[in-house]
């Protein structure tokens, strides 16, 4: 990086000098150049090239600004370099770097020189330095020129080429070899070849020879280098084993590492040297390996002299071989034997080492139970080593139990065992130990884990808690409740699993099972609704069992009555008329309601009306108490004042079983309603039917009910309405032209015309029809019975007012129809209109008929009737 740095300085200085030479003043200031020089190839540094002077002008005072400088070369190089010798005198030297090689580089270099005085003169001079050959020594090449070369020669190899050395000189000169010192076997060529001269043996020869080889160019020049040549000793003898100890005796389970024996053998080839041999096991051993260096035998695997091969021949043969070479050399092999030594290294063993027996409670003592005997052994070989004997005999309930004696291990039981003493409660299982043990040292053990399960005896009966069990249970239970638990237990030890059940009446008449009892836990549960009034009782047998012995007990259910009916009324619906002048306080159409409750005295109903009893007109007698009562209109009717406007009632009644029940119980209490449904017509008092003049009148009345799921109610009612009502225009068209053409119109009796003539209005082909609601129409009066005034009521609605004396009664026509129609000719149709008061008053006096009642269509229909006088 840092060259790179200087390079570039040099190259901006350069090309500032170059700009001042072109545009400053140049004058001849380098006195000597331009110039030609030589200079020897090789030169070191610093080596003089060429002397040459700067001369300054007079009036330059401080001499020169910038020094003599080599701003360029051709070819380009840094191997010169500018000195000052003082007083304004320099040279040209070499650098060094890189070196003059006369053979490699160009044979001349143009350097250009420049300089500047302080008075701003410069100038630029080229000297040339030429390069002259010089004769150099010759070089090695390859191995020989950068380290000493070294030849291995086997012993026993003939006379033979050895090694090529190779030189070169720089002025490709014709070079020779030489070899010093002379009186040594061997022999270099003109051409560099080194040959030896005779056969080697390593154990009479040197074993190292060191050879000078000169190299001479033919001015005398020479270079040499040294060449080591090492005789190698081959392998031609045997080595032999240098112990004579065959046989080892060594005890079993020796750790892994532990050295058995110490084989040597020795090589004829190292008669002075350590010899370099190789040691292995030649038989399959997997007990013993050796060092294949040092020879050291030693234990690599676990030896059991009392497992098998060794527990029936405890002696291991190996075989050792030694080589000379790690593959191919000269070997010789010993046998060797080792005998194992047993010792008491194995404790008793028992299989199983843990035992189950048997026995039942209450078992006579003394009986044999176990001979630990047959199930233990001492692999040991020696028999000094595989004897033992059963010592320590403990553990909870240890007392109950001994052995024989230590040597034959005979467990026996010595006390009868009762599971139900309170000594031995809870105790199923007695777990004891006993310690098997060598008789040698030393001393291993072993413990023997007994287990004695004492199985229990079924001897007691299960017993309940109770002889008997009652359980009181309200008849509005849930099905599927647990209604109480029978709980049973005996005293045997351990608690026998108890299992219930029921063996008789579980079932009722219509239930094959009514109840059910938990196997487990005794909760007796029912599967039916329960009925007070059907069975009051029931009387369950139930079992438990230990699986052996059974025991019964009796279940009581008490059903509890609860108010769970409802009071059914008859009868619960009905429907009558009734007349509006009917007094207050009589029993209407001497109609009541009888009432009966299964699980509620008579005298607990109460009636009410909760429903469609608007302004109290109706109430009932006895309203508590009784398990009848009737129907009293308890207020007049006043439709005339309109504080009535119903002229039917729907009564809802309900009947309640709580009459006998105070303000606080029925809060607590369960209280069942009955209902009954009544509907009630009222109907105005008769009245004249007064007669008319003869005519025509439509009266048409509809209802508009409108519900979102029919929503197509309205469209198909709208669009039929309007085909009839264009229907009925177009056949009262047809019939008014029929009257004109057929009946003239005839006169009143009093000169006034019946039809008034229509006004003359513009041809029109359409049929235009007018309906007008107007407002309530008394058309009917009648003397009220009771305060004998006189009312008057609408015959269709049944509304009715008191009559003032000054005012007249209303005519009847509820509805206006009005009709008009034009012809082709432009004459309007007659004009029917209601008849005037006049005629009113002169159709009372005509004698009354019955007046026929209106038939009544349903909700959201058209209502027609027709009247022709």
């Amino acid at each position: 990086m840092k060259d790179r740095v200087v390079k570039m300085m040099k190259s901006m200085l350069l090309l500032l000098i170059l700009l001042g030479v072109v545009c400053g003043r140049r004058t001849q200031l380098l006195k000597g150049l331009p110039a030609t020089s030589t200079v020897e190839e090789n030169a070191a540094a610093g080596v003089s090239v060429y002397t040459f002077n700067v001369t300054v002008s007079p009036l330059s005072s401080e001499g020169v600004a910038i020094l003599p400088t080599i701003v360029n070369s051709n070819p380009l190089t840094e191997a010169f370099d500018i000195e000052s010798k003082g007083d304004l005198e320099y040279r040209v030297v070499t650098t060094g770097n890189p070196v003059l090689d006369y053979e490699t580089m160009p044979k001349s270099f143009d350097l250009q020189i420049f300089v500047e005085d302080t008075a701003g003169r410069t100038d630029l001079n080229i000297l040339t330095v030429q390069i002259t050959d010089k004769n150099e020594r010759p070089v090695f090449r390859g191995n020989m020129a950068i380290q000493t070369v070294t030849i291995y020669v086997l012993e026993g190899t003939p006379p033979e080429r050895i090694y090529q050395v190779d030189a070169a000189d720089p002025e490709n000169a014709e070079l020779k070899y030489s070899l010093l010192p002379a009186p040594v076997p061997f022999l270099v060529l003109e051409s560099g070849v080194i040959f030896s001269t005779k056969e080697f043996d390593y154990e009479e020869d040197p074993h190292c020879y060191v050879l000078n080889i000169t190299v001479t160019d033919p001015d005398g020049l020479h270079s040499t280098k040294r060449v080591n040549i090492n005789i190698i000793n081959i392998d031609d003898e045997s080595p032999y084993f240098t112990i004579n100890q065959r046989i080892y005796r060594i005890p079993e389970e020796q750790s892994p590492g532990t050295v058995v024996a110490n084989i040597t053998a020795k090589d004829p080839d190292d008669e002075d040297f350590p010899s370099r041999l190789f040691y292995s096991i030649q038989s399959s051993n997997r007990y013993f390996s050796i060092n294949p260096s040092t020879g050291v035998l030693q234990v690599t695997g676990r030896i059991d002299r009392d497992a098998r091969p060794l527990w029936l021949q405890p002696n291991i043969s190996v075989i050792v071989r030694v080589e000379d070479s790690p593959s191919g050399g000269h070997t010789s092999e010993m046998e060797i034997t080792i005998i194992i030594d047993d010792i008491n290294d194995n404790p008793p063993e028992c299989n199983p080492s843990a035992f189950r027996k048997e026995a039942n409670e209450n078992t006579t003592s003394g009986i044999f139970l176990l001979d630990l005997r047959n199930y233990c052994k001492d692999i040991d070989v020696d028999p000094s080593n595989n004897r033992f004997d059963f010592t320590g005999l403990s553990g909870f309930g240890s007392n109950n139990f001994a052995l024989d004696s230590t040597v034959s291990g005979r467990l026996v039981m010595t006390e009868s065992i009762d599971l139900e003493n309170p000594a031995n409660l809870g105790v199923e299982v007695y777990s004891l130990t006993v310690r098997v043990q060598d008789i040698a040292c030393p001393n291993y053990s072993n413990i023997i884990y007994i287990y004695i399960r004492i199985k229990p005896v079924n001897e007691f009966f299960p017993v309940f808690s109770n002889l008997s069990y009652e359980f009181n249970v309200p008849e509005v239970t849930a099905v599927g409740s647990s209604i109480g638990r029978v709980n049973a237990r005996d005293k045997d030890w351990p608690p026998s699993a108890i299992t219930y059940s029921i063996v008789a009446g579980g079932g009722t008449r219509d239930y094959t099972n009514f109840f059910w009892i938990s196997p487990t836990t005794g909760d007796v549960k029912i599967l039916g609704r329960l009925d007070y009034e059907t069975t009051r009782k029931h009387i369950l047998t139930v079992q438990a069992s230990d699986q052996e012995k059974t025991a019964t007990a009796s279940v009581t259910v008490n059903v509890l009555d609860v108010n769970d009916e409802e009071p059914v009324c008859s009868p619960n619906f009905y429907s009558f008329q009734i007349p509006v002048s009917l007094a207050v306080g009589i029993n209407i159409n001497g109609f009541r309601i009888e009432c009966q409750d299964r699980d509620s005295d008579p005298r607990s109903f109460r009636y009410s009306i909760n429903e469609g009893n608007v302004n109290n007109h109706f109430t009932f007698s006895p309203s508590a108490g009784s398990n009848t009562s009737r129907l009293i209109l308890a207020s007049r009717f006043d439709y005339e004042s309109g504080l009535d406007t119903n002229w039917i009632y729907r009564l809802r009644v309900y009947i309640t079983d709580d009459n006998l029940l105070s303000a606080r119980d029925r809060t607590t209490h369960l209280i069942k309603t009955g209902t009954v449904t009544l509907s009630i017509r009222i109907i105005p008092n008769p009245t004249t039917v007064i007669t008319t003049t003869p005519g025509f009148t439509v009266v048409t009345k509809r209802e508009n009910l409108y519900s979102e799921s029919a929503w197509y109610v309205p469209f198909v009612i709208t669009l039929g309405s309007l085909l009839l009502l264009g229907l009925l225009g177009y056949l009262g068209f047809l019939l008014v032209m029929w009257v004109r053409t057929r009946c003239p119109p005839a006169g009143r009796a009093d000169g006034a015309p019946l039809i008034n003539a229509p006004e003359k209005k513009k041809p029109k082909k359409e049929v235009v029809m007018t309906m007008t609601k107007l407002n309530t129409v008394f058309d009917g009066e009648a003397r009220d019975p009771v305060t004998g005034k006189m009312y008057e009521f609408n015959t269709r609605s049944g509304a009715r007012r008191w009559k003032k004396d000054d005012e007249p009664r209303q005519p009847a026509p509820a509805v206006q129809v009005t009709s008009s129609t034009t012809d082709d000719s432009g004459q309007g149709t007659d004009r029917a209109e209601a008849p005037s008061k006049k005629e009113i008053s002169e159709k009372r006096k005509e004698p009354t008929a019955e007046r026929k009642p209106a038939a009544r269509l349903s909700a959201g229909q058209s209502e027609h009737q027709a009247r022709m006088g």
